[in-house]
């Protein structure tokens, strides 16, 4: 019998499909030749890229290490205990789920965890620098639970801590969430747990963006004093996209039974082995080399934009990322993000404080320096992006003179190398 029919097609992704892998040649150019400054992003090694599109892709391993509910797991078994002792390591964590998703559902599983839909919680306002996931309405934390904010000073844009005691005290939530998608600096967890214990409450930490840093030691770490800690496995930690979980013994099995059966399925396993990779990484030397050049290129690029005239939040970064307040240059987020678009300086728009704009317009734009860091920029190439910056935004609304900066920033970022292993 002619079973050619039902054989694997052995044609490689050109050949079979190749709008597919144009479009991920094209996206290995636009990484290439932009400078990326979206503070939610990195750029993984070919370890990781090797781990993330690997085999294990193919296994389907409900449940966790060595009790799974399907056989031939004794590899992926290996590789998830691996993450999990090492992630451990990094961050001196007692107990660690490394199976989210996603942030996000690392965020889900926390909250049920420890709490019953319509209880009250308590987070940072997403247009003071939150995330959708700390309480915003139109997501599953804002529909699913009660929700109270606090957020930070008009005079000087920092979270006011006797503030978020106040809060609480009036409000009594079940539980307090410390953490920021768009806030420059340090949090001090050790008070946000003291004002959770003061009014009886749960302390959840989402670190996802400086996870990266904690790691290093170059922000403090929210673990000893929060119940349940969450982080993204990219951003600043370098790693593929993901979540990972914290807690204590007295907490992991809540956990691991929120994430399965809870939430999800089967765990990607392909992932759970590239943050395998990730987390190893990070405990290198060159990992904290690597958290401390973050830190001086975003302070950097923050303080020569300030020369230039424009207004940071907060007055500058103690992290990898802040926020400018374009208000004072008289043009918006979506158009900033549009000009410097054109000009090959990737970036998003964003909320600022006390914002006026709807969050498709926005007043400001978040600019983060891990991937530009990876990619090997020091403070004297910060300063040369901070001039692109201001040239782009000063003509935004000239597109030749914004081709010919793009043209200019193409040919720097040349200077600068990524993704070896494609060319």
């Amino acid at each position: 019998m002619n079973n050619a029919h039902i054989q694997p097609d052995k044609r490689d992704l050109a050949s079979f499909d190749a709008e597919v892998d144009l479009a991920i040649k094209k996206e290995q150019l636009r990484q290439f030749n932009k400078l990326e400054l979206i503070a939610s992003e990195n750029y993984v090694s070919n370890r990781v890229l090797e781990a993330a599109g690997s085999v294990f892709t193919n296994k389907y391993a409900e449940g966790y290490p060595y009790k799974r509910y399907y056989g031939g797991c004794e590899n992926i078994d290996i590789v998830e205990t691996l993450a999990i002792e090492r992630s451990a390591k990094l961050f001196s964590a007692e107990c660690v789920n490394v199976q989210p998703h996603s942030g996000s559902q690392a965020n889900m599983a926390a909250y049920l965890s420890l709490l019953k839909p319509a209880d009250k919680i308590m987070g940072m306002n997403l247009s003071h620098g939150g995330h959708l996931t700390h309480g915003a309405k139109v997501n599953f934390s804002g529909f699913l639970f009660d929700v109270v904010d606090y957020g930070v000073r008009k005079d000087n844009n920092l979270i006011d801590y006797d503030e978020v005691l106040s809060i609480a005290q009036r409000e009594k939530p079940k539980m307090i969430i410390a953490g920021t998608s768009a806030y420059s600096r340090k949090l001090d967890f050790k008070i946000f747990r003291e004002i959770a214990d003061q009014v009886g409450a749960f302390l959840v930490t989402d670190m996802a963006h400086i996870a990266g840093l904690v790691a290093a030691g170059m922000h403090p770490s929210p673990i000893k004093h929060s119940h349940i800690t969450t982080s993204t496995t990219h951003k600043t930690l370098r790693g593929p996209r993901g979540g990972v979980i914290f807690c204590d013994q007295t907490l992991i099995k809540k956990v691991n039974s929120k994430i399965f059966p809870g939430i999800q399925g089967g765990p990607l396993c392909h992932i759970i082995a590239a943050k395998a990779v990730a987390f190893k990484e990070a405990l290198e030397p060159e990992f904290k080399a690597y958290a401390s050049q973050v830190i001086k290129n975003a302070s950097t690029l923050a303080n020569n934009l300030i020369d230039k005239g424009y207004h940071i939040v907060s007055g500058g970064t103690d992290n990898h990322m802040f926020l400018v307040d374009l208000r004072n240059k008289n043009i918006t987020g979506k158009e900033a993000e549009r000009s410097l678009d054109m000009a090959n300086i990737t970036l998003n728009k964003n909320t600022v404080p006390f914002e006026t704009l709807s969050p498709f317009v926005t007043s400001g734009v978040r600019i983060g320096s891990a991937a530009l860091t990876t990619r090997g920029f020091k403070e004297k190439d910060m300063s040369i992006v901070a001039d692109y910056i201001d040239q782009a935004i000063c003509c935004y609304d000239d597109e030749d003179k914004l081709t010919k900066i793009g043209q200019s920033v193409s040919s720097f970022a040349k200077h600068f190398p990524l993704f070896t292993k494609f060319g």
